[in-house]
């Protein structure tokens, strides 16, 4: 299993960025993290500015969103669709994006599940519920 670094997370969505402003050939990951980066340009300057961000590493966020915590979320849960694991995932995502009209906007709403699910497993120091992860999803796919 790959665990990288808080350091390694923002090297590579910096790297990514800087990588797709120049033209330059990106692997599928990479693809995939600079569509998501495209949805983000208020994150922009943040992912321009590598010494910047490794230097706010470990500070308070102060209230703000977290770049690259959010564009890791969004990468997860792409990854999470694309093999549907945990099982149900892709499904209950596309309902979702289909019943909010944005794929984007589905996606925050999963990331609300997704925190939920990682706080929860945290506190109770057992391993992730994929199980109440996509009831989770299902339940914002079936609401209005």
């Amino acid at each position: 299993m790959f665990s990288p670094s808080q350091a390694d997370v923002r090297r590579f969505f910096c790297s990514v960025y800087a990588k797709a402003q120049t033209g330059q050939a990106l692997e599928a990951i990479e693809t995939i993290a600079s569509l998501w980066l495209h949805e983000h340009p208020e994150h922009h300057a943040a992912l321009a500015d590598l010494d910047g961000a490794l230097a706010s590493m470990g500070k308070p966020d102060d209230g703000n969103c977290n770049p690259f915590l959010h564009l890791s979320m969004h990468l997860s849960i792409s990854e999470q669709c694309s093999i549907d694991q945990p099982r149900g995932i892709r499904q209950a995502v596309e309902l979702l994006s289909h019943r909010r009209g944005s794929l984007h906007d589905a996606h925050h709403e999963v990331m609300d599940c997704l925190g939920t699910m990682i706080v929860e497993s945290q506190r109770a120091g057992r391993p992730p519920d994929g199980n109440s992860y996509i009831a989770c999803v299902q339940r914002r796919a079936t609401q209005d």
